[in-house]
């Protein structure tokens, strides 16, 4: 004789976290994810759960106008991207521009019709969960720390979370188990036809290196790039110092370092003014990408390039990449800021979105 409590258990769906009930009726979602292009990338696999659960809904995700070109024009489960304004805690001028509106005119312009989930994926909620709730969705889903605003169902915001985890278990409140866990983007024809104008066809492997970071204890010193860039030069590799405009004096500090400036022969080439359809190309074509952590090595992993990645070993717990097999993490273990000095092993009070 079986018992009934020897019967298999019939397997439901889990996630990271606690997995809420789906609400009913859901025909539009609304995702706020600000900040940088490594912070939009880690919300990608949340999105995919999203889709999954809400399969027939209008995924909106808001953005920084940077990064909008990013998630249009091409397959992915985002219905449309949407530029954010300059909004405190949220999307701010050092964030880069903002979408030329105030506030109220960026909630009239999402007005058109109900929003009937809101996801918060940005923060810790002080500023970013009064944000979603002034676009009044049915029910929302985020973090929240102690002082923040409460939302239809929240989770507390830990500092210690790798952010795909992260919002992989905030979505999953909203009864979106994961489908995927990571980063995924897709290359189309337009991303490489571009990277074909600004990167001649070669022979040789293509090492791009991108030497730039927001945070001065992710950066590996200029004159280790310019060694690495200056051997892979010598075994006949073909070297792209890629970046963003800001980084332009950067990438030519190193570029002058470099014994063999390859200019004659291809072998060194400096991009530092792309698009983002541009970038994407040029990261896809590359063999290797190695670079400090940054959005460009995040999204040299999302279009499925190999990466070698130099992290400050705070933010390796919460960034850095799963799997090993094509994505070497090599770790700093910084313990004083090289710019003020200040100790970056004690949590300071900051303020979180």
């Amino acid at each position: 004789m079986h018992s009934a409590a020897r019967r298999p258990k019939r397997l439901t769906p889990t996630g990271i976290g606690p997995l809420g009930k789906r609400w009913p009726g859901v025909e539009r979602v609304v995702v706020l994810r600000g900040g940088g292009l490594g912070d939009l990338l880690s919300v990608l696999p949340a999105i995919d759960a999203l889709r999954a659960a809400y399969a027939n809904a209008d995924i909106v995700v808001l953005c920084a106008p940077n990064n909008v070109a990013l998630l249009n024009d091409r397959p992915s489960p985002v219905s449309r991207a949407v530029g954010l304004p300059h909004a405190r805690g949220v999307h701010g001028p050092s964030d880069g521009p903002g979408e030329d509106m105030s506030l109220d005119a960026f909630r009239r312009s999402l007005a058109d019709r109900p929003i009937d989930l809101g996801v918060q994926l940005h923060g810790g909620g002080r500023w970013s969960n009064p944000f979603l709730l002034g676009l009044k969705p049915r029910w929302t889903v985020g973090t929240r720390t102690a002082d923040a605003d409460r939302l239809t169902r929240w989770l507390p915001y830990r500092e210690h979370q790798h952010e795909v985890m992260r919002w992989l278990e905030v979505v999953g409140l909203a009864g979106a188990p994961p489908v995927s866990v990571t980063p995924r983007l897709d290359t189309t024809p337009e991303d490489l036809a571009k990277a074909r104008s600004v990167l001649p066809e070669s022979e040789l492997p293509t090492i791009s290196l991108h030497p730039g970071a927001r945070d001065p204890r992710r950066r590996w010193p200029a004159e280790h790039f310019a060694a690495l860039a200056e051997r892979c030069i010598d075994q006949r590799r073909r070297v792209v110092l890629v970046g963003t405009p800001a980084e332009r004096r950067l990438l030519g500090d190193i570029a002058a370092k470099v014994n063999v400036l390859g200019g004659t022969d291809g072998r060194l080439l400096l991009l530092d003014e792309m698009d983002m359809p541009t970038l994407v190309g040029v990261l896809a074509c590359s063999d290797v990408v190695v670079g400090n952590d940054s959005g460009i090595r995040h999204l040299a992993q999302a279009v499925g390039t190999a990466t070698a990645g130099i992290y400050w070993i705070g933010n390796a717990f919460n960034a850095g990449p799963f799997g090993r097999g094509r994505h070497r993490m090599f770790m700093s273990w910084t313990f004083r800021c090289p710019v003020c000095g200040r100790d970056c092993t004690i949590r300071h009070a900051a303020v979180r979105p």
